[in-house]
């Protein structure tokens, strides 16, 4: 023992001094800690904006943040340091005694039909002034329109809104073939969904908001086909046969994007190709709200190939994902429920809205056309439609 302690000492080893027990303390040595203060306090900022996320968006929130990678145990176990708890359940859901229901219905403003107007789904003098140039396009060479360009509109609004087929337009208007093709060939050209922006853009300036939106929600709604044809599917979640419509509105809930595929598609795959086309027309959208159907590698796919960060709304009562909360920080995100369990979700309510504005047209509350694109069409001439009545009311 004595020769290899002087061995040890002759290549620079010297004893550590030992304890009264006699047993040499062994130094603490590993791996550094990875969360510094920094990235503990851009951990309590994330948790802390939406304490419903899940390890695995906390996870990637950091890397986006603050370009650290670790695992969700040692996300877990931070956390735990910095006093958060995970709330399970619907604890902390407080629950109030459910009011008196309001009343909806009709007023005079719904019921209003000025002197040019045939139908109330004619458009007015100031309605059509915002969206003539369109449709009007003067100075055009070819021979004359047989049939007033405004009319045609107008008969395109009727369809919309009373849902009737194209052989049961009134006599007031032109001719079903000749709207039918007029209809068509608008659709082709996009003009239904160009009046939807130039409308979109002066509500929005009315609002005092840019042009360009910097968040959005996206929502899909399963919708019954009629036996016409065309691309259809089954929706086994919904137990609904027909189509899906897959949406992308604005924080106002105006319609940005519109996508029309059979109703088996699930949320997360019909959600690039609306996504996608939100975003070549938006560039300056930065955040997009989805609910739990887009969580997970959905989520993570749209977040990593457009650069843009998805937040999934959850119930406050969801009992699989929980949430985070500090018990030194007080709770802002408690949402107050009735006691039939209905809760109204930040930034998802305004989606769903968006679903109910477009079923007030007969025609989209069931799907009449073989062709996916004319049922895109019809969404944005009816969300035109509430527009032009909003900007002249």
């Amino acid at each position: 023992m004595t020769l290899l302690r002087g061995c040890l000492q002759n290549i620079g080893y010297n004893e550590r001094p030992s304890d009264s027990s006699g047993v040499h303390p062994m130094p603490r040595k590993g791996r550094p800690t990875k969360f510094n203060d920094r990235a503990k306090a851009a951990l309590s900022e994330i948790v802390s904006e939406d304490p419903m996320r899940t390890l695995a968006e906390i996870q990637q929130m950091l890397e986006r943040r603050v370009n650290l990678s670790v695992s969700e145990q040692t996300i877990k176990k931070t956390l735990h340091e910095l006093g958060f708890t995970r709330m399970q359940g619907g604890d902390g859901v407080t629950v109030e005694p459910k009011e008196t229901p309001r009343r909806y219905g009709y007023t005079d403003a719904h019921r209003r039909q000025e002197a040019e107007q045939s139908y109330p789904s004619s458009l007015t003098d100031h309605e059509w002034a915002l969206v003539e140039d369109l449709f009007d396009r003067q100075g055009r060479q070819g021979v004359p329109p047989t049939y007033p360009r405004r009319l045609l509109v107008d008969a395109c609004c009727y369809v919309v809104r009373s849902g009737c087929g194209w052989r049961m337009l009134p006599k007031e208007f032109p001719p079903w073939q000749n709207v039918y093709r007029t209809f068509r060939r608008w659709t082709d050209q996009g003009l239904f969904e160009q009046m939807h922006d130039r409308l979109r853009c002066q509500w929005r300036e009315r609002a005092g908001r840019q042009n360009g939106p910097s968040a959005a929600v996206i929502d899909a709604q399963s919708t019954r086909s009629s036996p016409q044809g065309g691309e259809q599917g089954y929706d086994a979640g919904k137990k609904v046969k027909g189509r899906k419509r897959h949406l992308v509105v604005d924080t106002l809930g105006l319609l940005l994007a519109v996508s029309v595929t059979a109703a088996s598609v699930q949320d997360r795959d019909g959600a690039h190709p609306v996504v996608e086309t939100a975003l070549e027309k938006y560039p300056s959208i930065q955040t997009l709200f989805a609910d739990s159907g887009y969580a997970g590698q959905c989520a993570q796919t749209i977040s990593q190939r457009h650069d843009i960060e998805v937040q999934v709304v959850r119930h406050p009562a969801n009992k699989k994902v929980g949430r985070w909360q500090h018990p030194d920080q007080p709770d802002l995100f408690t949402v107050q429920a009735d006691p039939d369990g209905f809760v109204v979700l930040a930034k998802r309510w305004v989606v769903e809205r968006t679903h109910a504005w477009v079923e007030r047209s007969r025609r989209l509350v069931m799907h009449h056309d073989r062709l996916t694109k004319v049922a895109e069409a019809w969404v944005w001439l009816a969300e035109s439609r509430m527009m032009m009545r909003r900007l002249t009311a």
